[in-house]
């Protein structure tokens, strides 16, 4: 039988109450380090409820945040955006990777795209790319 291929796709989506400081732009900082150790907990398969689990376990492996920008909502603050690059088995199997489903279960999972943790999103902000 073929064996699987690891796959990627990017999520991006933007953090209304995490002030974009010089610091996110520098991964060798404390503040860098930190925010993306507690994002990456946050976007991992361990959060994601268990009827996501079923659609999802046997094909997603891990997101790997690369990196923050400025991004700004209003005129007077510098929301941050957020990029992560995520990984998957493509199975050579009826279980296809399909972003809609995943763009869908990460909606879910945040309330909408509101909430991730104790950060507040954008809920226009969500973007999945596969």
């Amino acid at each position: 039988p073929p064996l699987a291929r690891e796959g990627h796709f990017t999520v991006n989506f933007t953090v209304t109450n995490l002030l974009y400081t010089s610091a996110l732009r520098n991964p060798n900082s404390k503040k860098f380090i930190a925010t993306k150790k507690t994002l990456t907990y946050l976007v991992s398969v361990s959060q994601v409820p268990l009827v996501a689990m079923f659609l999802l376990v046997l094909l997603f492996i891990h997101c790997d945040l690369t990196g923050f920008l400025s991004w700004q909502l209003d005129h007077d603050r510098d929301d941050t955006g957020v990029d992560a690059i995520c990984s998957y088995r493509d199975e050579p199997s009826d279980r296809k990777f399909n972003r809609v489903i995943v763009y869908h279960e990460l909606s879910n999972m945040t309330n909408g795209i509101t909430k991730l943790g104790h950060y507040n999103l954008n809920s226009q902000s969500l973007y999945i790319n596969g």
